[in-house]
């Protein structure tokens, strides 16, 4: 697993960009619609690279032993004077070949270190209330902070309810 500056997103932009129509087409909520045009999902890739060349994104990516990206998290920083202290998990994908291993808790596990290594506080987060995600945020000590129905739609277009969850750092 390695942090990847804004270089190493664009570099590896096709690969991230299959990740996440991976994580759409097998149900994740994160975001997107299905079916989602790789086009789309790189242009993502492309501007979380940018956001990360200028500071308000950090990004994740976890390969297999043949080098196929298989993971990726991001911990997005809050810009505003009155939140530098906290930040926001988004994407935390893993490839569908690769559940169930624990990569997403330790996809999870590095963003919170640097989180916290870099002096944030508080991290939030939102998922899809009911689904595998949920179980692994609460699992790695995360709080739920609330439900909120009909808050985004599956890739199907379904509208879902979402579950906020926050984790303190100090």
């Amino acid at each position: 697993m390695e942090r990847l500056a804004a270089d190493a997103v664009r570099a590896r932009a096709a690969g991230l960009a299959a990740l996440l129509v991976d994580a759409v087409d097998g149900g994740a909520s994160v975001g997107f619609l299905a079916p989602l045009d790789p086009a789309e999902a790189a242009a993502w890739w492309a501007r979380a690279a940018e956001e990360t060349a200028g500071g308000v994104r950090d990004v994740w990516a976890a390969r297999d032993g043949h080098g196929r990206l298989t993971g990726a998290v991001t911990l997005v920083r809050t810009t505003t004077a009155n939140g530098r202290h906290r930040g926001e998990i988004a994407r935390l994908l893993v490839h569908r070949a690769a559940r169930g291993r624990g990569l997403g808790r330790r996809l999870l596990a590095a963003a919170e270190a640097h989180a916290a290594a870099t002096g944030l506080t508080l991290l939030v987060l939102d998922t899809q209330t009911g689904s595998p995600a949920e179980r692994l945020y609460r699992s790695a000590g995360w709080t739920e902070t609330g439900t909120i129905p009909d808050y985004a739609a599956d890739p199907a277009g379904v509208l879902r309810p979402t579950t906020l969850f926050h984790k303190r750092l100090t």
